[in-house]
């Protein structure tokens, strides 16, 4: 099966070499090439180029993309898209003025998501999520990482990885799966923190582990949930089952966790509203790509995680939804983009790398997944007619978008 995408205004991501990810100053580059071609082959890039190189081949199908932009679709590397019912309520609660702690303390949050999908089966909570995995593949994403954590029981945790995997199976997109057994205390372990931790190690892991349901390990690492000495028992222990921690930190406080868990070789912190000189410090050089949320600090109306300073020290940035049912209802990566770019003030090249080739290292699929080059996945955003890309984070609430192939097919 042969695609031939002809007259692209602007292929974005051009990479003729394999890149792992992109940091600092090299953010805000974005190789590109105007009038283009693209060629897809079974469900790889095969070619590409400017059209005065284009083959005259035989093709199943010739797109033709005049005055259109050509990308690789968003590897949205941090969601919580498998949940039963929602916590609209909650919504309601903060908009009276009850803080994201006062809603937990009434038993909200993470812990009534908990409660919802214990009460749930595994095949209805199959149906609402594939729902939502339908609709982030319609607006671009061809690669998502999903997270467990609201389960808090063993049978919990393993239902919902068991739907993450029933996804992975029955869908095209690239989909990750993280253990987040530790997101939160469940109230019968309120006082005995150690008995949850050591249901976390000595239970979930060994059986998540025996189905091979997980592929990261993830912890809440924040002040009044996981202490850095909790969260690093449990990224230990999923080390020994091949599991890479990739870490919730810095949302509302710092308190050294970044050091932590670049000590114990994140793939990824996640959130980072809060960033300190020595959280910077301890990222330089290491393999840990922070990712930023901004979708969840418009919606719970938090700080934004401080990009242009993060850039400015030569890291690295991801950018990722958050798609959960109580902090980010939503798995829109183009909003993500514009969001970005509006309030974080990345520009649309830096907010773009890391969406695509940034957020799939944070993923560890970077050799398959973010960019255009030969080989890799065809994994590609078509839009509509742009003045220029730009116009994907100015007009941040239309769908620019015409359609999406993943895996070379259409959806």
């Amino acid at each position: 099966m042969k695609t031939l995408i002809i007259n692209i205004k602007e292929l974005l991501q051009v990479r003729d070499n394999h890149i792992d990810k992109v940091s600092g100053h090299e953010m805000a580059i974005l190789p590109k090439i105007d009038n283009a071609f693209l060629l897809i082959e079974d469900n790889l890039i095969a070619d590409f180029g400017p059209m005065s190189n284009c083959p005259d081949i035989k093709t199943n199908q010739t797109i033709d993309a005049t005055g259109k932009t050509v990308l690789p679709t968003w590897c949205d590397s941090h969601t919580h898209i498998v949940y039963a019912g929602n916590r609209i309520q909650e919504f309601v609660d903060r908009i009276n003025g009850l803080s994201y702690e006062e809603i937990a303390n009434r038993g909200g949050g993470i812990l009534n998501s908990a409660k919802k999908l214990n009460e749930t089966s595994e095949e209805d909570i199959y149906n609402q999520s594939k729902v939502r995995l339908e609709e982030i593949m319609q607006q671009g994403t061809g690669a998502v990482e999903i997270k467990s954590g609201y389960g808090l029981t063993v049978e919990g945790e393993l239902k919902m990885l068991r739907v993450i995997k029933k996804l992975a199976t029955n869908y095209p997109i690239k989909i990750k799966a993280t253990f987040l057994g530790a997101h939160a205390f469940p109230a019968e372990y309120k006082e005995n923190h150690t008995a949850y931790i050591d249901l976390i190690i000595n239970e979930m892991l060994p059986k998540i582990a025996e189905e091979k349901l997980a592929d990261y390990i993830d912890a809440f690492l924040e002040t009044g949930y996981f202490s850095i000495q909790e969260t690093e028992k449990i990224m230990e222990a999923g080390k020994k089952y091949g599991l890479i921690p990739k870490i919730h930190v810095n949302q509302f406080t710092a308190i050294g966790g970044i050091k932590a868990c670049v000590k114990y070789e994140a793939l990824s912190v996640n959130h980072l509203e809060i960033v300190t000189d020595e959280d910077i410090e301890a990222l330089k050089g290491s393999k840990t790509m922070p990712v930023a949320l901004p979708s969840c600090s418009y919606f719970i109306s938090i700080p934004y995680t401080p990009a242009r300073k993060m850039i400015a020290a030569g890291l690295p940035l991801a950018l990722a939804t958050d798609y959960n049912p109580g902090t980010t209802p939503s798995g829109n990566m183009n909003f993500v983009v514009a969001t970005a770019c509006i309030k974080m003030k990345m520009t649309p090249d830096e907010a773009i790398n890391a969406a695509t080739i940034n957020g799939a290292y944070a993923m560890g699929i970077s050799k398959t997944h973010g960019s255009i080059t030969k080989g890799k996945s065809a994994n590609i955003i078509i839009t509509k007619p742009l003045s220029t890309y730009y116009e994907m984070a100015y007009s941040f609430t239309s769908n620019l978008i015409d359609c999406v192939f993943i895996e070379g097919k259409l959806i």
